[in-house]
């Protein structure tokens, strides 16, 4: 029977904070961070019927519960702002830059996030994804509507060729890598920090299957030390899957190392066992 996975980034509301982030900077040569740095998964029921206020689409289970609406075209366009344009990081041709918050380029990060973690399926695959990759994008929405601009962000990575980017008739398109940015204050993850209260935690790391190995991750990792330095944030921390060698490798060359570990039932139940990794940052200050 068809399995349809939760999203990996489940909608979360963000604690609000009073602290601002430094004055944007130049961009820098290839390889190098800019100078601001210095200053769940489980089966679905079946579905029923569809309806929801505004026209939306809201899924009502068999069981009684709902999922969240699936945003409409207007929606995705409402969340507006303009582009962030300036790149954070650069590291072999790539730039990584905050998302643009415009409907097209929101998209494309959901599709990007979708590939990298939709587990396909043997019957109507395509369906289960499309579904996927909304519920990605209505989660993103989410987040973008409730998380201050120093609490939450979702940086993309691009080719960095500005000849390219003026060539290109849809821009969003070169978008091929994705991360998250959160500051948390998670217990579990606190009490491997000293004397913070919070912490930047990394998560959702994506990378389009043709792009792989070609340092778009180590590119994403940079740019968002650089962001964790200009939210002020001591510790940045980001969860791998003990069996995943190849991104624990990644992020043990980007600074991070293991502090703890799930405990071992987690096996019994049909769940990999993830490490939980930490980098420090330099002492700001304040």
């Amino acid at each position: 029977m068809a399995v349809l996975r939760a999203s990996p980034l489940p909608p979360q509301p963000l604690p609000s904070s009073s602290s601002s982030s430094t004055p944007q900077s130049q961009r820098s040569p290839r390889g190098s961070i800019t100078s601001a740095a210095l200053s769940r998964t489980g089966p679905h029921p079946p579905l029923l019927k569809t309806g929801c206020r505004g026209g939306a689409k809201k899924i009502l289970l068999a069981g009684g519960g709902r999922l969240p609406c699936l945003p409409t075209k207007q929606e995705v366009g409402a969340v507006g702002g303009a582009e962030e344009e300036r790149y954070l990081a650069r590291e072999a041709g790539w730039g990584v830059r905050r998302m643009g918050r415009i409907g097209e380029e929101m998209r494309r990060v959901a599709l990007v996030q979708a590939e990298a973690f939709h587990v396909p399926v043997a019957l109507f695959n395509d369906f289960f994804f499309d579904f996927f990759k909304a519920e990605v994008l209505a989660a993103l929405i989410y987040k973008l509507r409730n998380s201050p601009p120093d609490r939450y962000a979702c940086l993309v990575a691009e080719e960095a060729d500005e000849l390219l980017q003026l060539q290109s008739q849809a821009p969003f398109e070169k978008i091929i890598g994705v991360v998250d940015c959160t500051v948390q204050d998670e217990g579990d993850i606190l009490r491997n920090l000293q004397g913070v209260q919070e912490y930047f935690y990394v998560s959702g790391i994506a990378v389009l299957p043709s792009f792989r190995r070609r340092k778009v991750g180590t590119a994403l990792l940079k740019a968002c030390e650089v962001l964790a330095l200009e939210w002020r944030q001591r510790f940045m921390a980001l969860r791998a899957y003990e069996d995943d060698s190849s991104a624990r490798g990644l992020y043990a060359k980007a600074g991070y190392r293991v502090v703890s570990r799930d405990p071992g039932w987690v096996t019994w139940v049909g769940r990999r066992r993830r490490v939980l990794m930490i980098k420090d940052l330099p002492v700001h200050d304040f």
